[in-house]
């Protein structure tokens, strides 16, 4: 493990470890938190560019949650979240309908044409 450590910074990578799982760190941290961003505009709490204004301007992120999700592709996020939640069984990682919607529509969310 040491070897594959420091070859990987020998060449400037960082790394870390992780128990086996389903899902990256990365993802088991970011796609919950999408997948709370898409149940609020499920829910009508608040809209696609209003969350993604919130956490732009009121958190710093350099683009919001709706962004990244068109970003990454709204299946690929899908398909994430139901790996994680087969998995654990998690309420939190229960994918939003809202996905299957939208991408049934074949626009991206932050799309505002008609």
């Amino acid at each position: 493990m040491d070897l594959v450590h420091g070859t990987l910074a020998a060449a400037g990578l960082r790394t870390m470890v992780a128990r086996d799982r389903a899902g990256l760190v990365v993802d088991a941290l970011l796609l919950p938190h999408l997948n709370d961003a898409v149940k609020m505009v499920d829910s009508g709490y608040a809209s696609v560019a209003d969350v993604d204004t919130a956490m732009t301007a009121g958190c710093g992120y350099p683009q919001g949650p709706f962004a990244y999700i068109d970003q990454m592709g709204a299946d690929a996020v899908l398909l994430g979240l139901l790996r994680m939640y087969d998995e654990t069984r998690e309420p939190g990682l229960s994918p939003s309908p809202l996905f299957d919607e939208q991408m049934m529509s074949g626009r991206d969310f932050t799309d505002t044409s008609a």
